[in-house]
């Protein structure tokens, strides 16, 4: 007999699926641009992805009506996103570069945790001591995989932080952005911000620019085509299921990468990094099933 929940359980199933493949092409993704690093200067990697992925964004824009420029382009929400997405992109960027992809992976999971908190200091929703000590237990995890003050300890580690709490800043400001503007126009100007933290970083940096092999524009079409196929997927995700039943299968992210990880660049997984991340994991989940249980926002961050 066929019951009146049968079609929404479908459609979480389907918006499931639907999320664990845009896990899978962003973990793809780090892993070519991790990949690229070997071959290209950071700067030069970071403007040529994001031009690619800026046009990509901008076909798709066009095919759907949706104009790219427009008055809430310029809103202070925007223009405070646009400045917390350059941050997170140019530092995670970075990571994935000096880092190994797994630690960066689990870092960057991090960010739905930093986004709550933040959420309840400067928008101040409702965040109860259960989820605030949720919070903690989830940084502690970070502090695990991180190591401060011992030998294992790697300053380059920070640049995953960084990138991550950019990420949840950008997130925070998406919240606050025009609901005038589009998924494709905001994802325009995601890429474009990473092309403008490619020039910000090259003017530092100083690097000559390279021309690419044949092996460097194989990556880098691959990961544009990669990335844009992850955010499609993503958003058919939340568009599909309800946010509650697909948002927890974003951590299978952190399973792709660490994968990855240890089969193209022979990662190790350590205690401590499993620990950290079944910690960030679970601390992630309870936010998100205590924030549908107290009827209180749930925060979903953009890839």
């Amino acid at each position: 007999m066929t019951t009146i929940s049968e079609p929404g359980h479908r459609r979480n199933l389907v918006g499931a699926l639907w999320m664990i493949a845009a896990m899978a092409a962003f973990a793809v993704e780090d892993a070519l641009v991790k990949a690229m690093a070997g071959l290209l200067p950071v700067g030069q990697i970071l403007i040529l992805f994001g031009l690619g992925g800026a046009l990509a964004f901008a076909l798709i824009a066009a095919r759907q009506g949706q104009a790219l420029i427009a008055p809430d382009v310029l809103s202070p929400a925007m223009r405070i996103r646009m400045i917390f997405e350059i941050t997170g992109r140019l530092f995670y960027v970075l990571a994935l570069a000096m880092i190994p992809l797994s630690t960066a992976t689990v870092i960057l999971q991090a960010t739905p945790l930093i986004v709550v908190a933040f959420a309840a200091i400067i928008l101040g929703e409702r965040v109860g001591w259960r989820r605030w000590v949720a919070i903690a237990l989830g940084l502690a995890g970070v502090l695990i995989i991180l190591r401060p003050g011992t030998d294992g300890f790697s300053a380059l580690s920070l640049l995953a932080v960084i990138g991550m709490l950019g990420f949840a800043g950008r997130d925070l400001a998406s919240r606050a952005a025009p609901q005038s503007l589009g998924t494709a126009v905001l994802g325009f100007y995601g890429f474009l911000a990473l092309t403008i933290a490619g020039l910000l970083f090259s003017v530092w940096q100083a690097a000559p620019f390279v021309i690419p092999d044949a092996r460097a524009t194989g990556l880098l079409a691959g990961a544009v085509l990669v990335g844009v196929a992850a955010y499609s997927c993503l958003m058919k995700a939340m568009r599909t299921g309800d946010v509650s039943a697909v948002t927890p299968f974003r951590y299978t992210r952190l399973l792709f990468g660490a994968g990855l990880g240890v089969i193209l660049f022979g990662e190790a997984l350590t205690p401590g990094l499993l620990a950290g991340s079944g910690l960030i994991v679970l601390s992630g989940l309870f936010i998100l099933w205590r924030g549908q249980k107290t009827g209180t926002a749930v925060l979903t961050p953009q890839p």
